[in-house]
């Protein structure tokens, strides 16, 4: 993603050495210096880096001693699921003040790079994506490293559970034009610099949403009632008797 911040670029660099091994749970990461020579960047930008891995507790920093790998949790991880309704009210909670911080701070820059992402789903190219780098591009204007992480964390998990995955894909197939015209009301809130209107314009982009998840789940489950009262039909009609 063009407007990826470059510490999150040494974020997967980093994990990415992590989970293959180089650098195992217990071990220690060099030290910052030689993390700066190695991926070209500043320290600042390591430092940066490794706030946000220790955060994801993909790290721990122990004074005067070093970065140290940690295990990865997957197991604590699997024993909380996260419904695609869970996931889509903490979203509207965050995402709502993350955008009405955002009209405080955002630059131009970060204004055009938005309308892209509009024009993008409006043509329907990649419009998924497009979605995503909208909502990433707003938790970066904030300039709070942790509203952002929070952010990135939600799509993650967004994107890496099946059943969540199939419930957005239902709504979102269903609903361009009604994302489209949300997405135009939050980015005319954050360009008037209007931090009311735009955790305003982002909750009802979640609401709508969260209602179009209850209206797929319900006409499921209505129709998941109807197939076995079908079958029970079946198992117990007389009409095999009278006709």
């Amino acid at each position: 993603m063009k407007n990826k911040r470059m510490f999150w670029n040494i974020v997967e660099k980093i994990e990415t050495l992590i989970d293959s091994g180089a650098y195992p749970p217990g071990s220690r990461l060099p030290p910052e210096r030689e993390l700066a020579e190695s991926f070209s960047v500043s320290r600042p930008t390591v430092r940066e880096a490794i706030i946000a891995l220790e955060v994801r507790q993909r790290v721990e920093v122990k004074t005067s001693s070093g970065v140290y790998v940690l295990e990865m949790q997957q197991d604590k991880q699997e024993s909380k699921p996260v419904s695609a309704f869970e996931l889509t009210q903490a979203r509207a909670l965050i995402e709502g003040e993350a955008a009405a911080l955002a009209a405080m701070t955002i630059t131009e820059a970060e204004l055009a790079k938005l309308k892209l992402t509009l024009d993008a789903m409006q043509k329907g190219i990649n419009a998924d994506q497009a979605d995503k780098e909208f909502h990433v591009i707003i938790s970066n204007a904030t300039r709070n490293n942790a509203v952002s992480l929070a952010v990135e964390n939600l799509w993650r998990l967004r994107d890496s559970r099946d059943e969540i995955k199939a419930a957005y894909k239902n709504v979102c197939s269903q609903s361009d034009s009604d994302r489209l015209e949300e997405h135009r009301a939050i980015y005319t809130a954050l360009a008037n610099k209007d931090s009311q209107a735009a955790r305003s314009a982002m909750h009802h982009h979640f609401n709508r949403l969260i209602n179009s998840l209850f209206e797929v789940s319900e006409a499921k489950a209505l129709e998941e009632v109807k197939r076995k009262s079908s079958e029970t039909r079946g198992l117990y009609s007389l009409n095999h008797l009278v006709s």
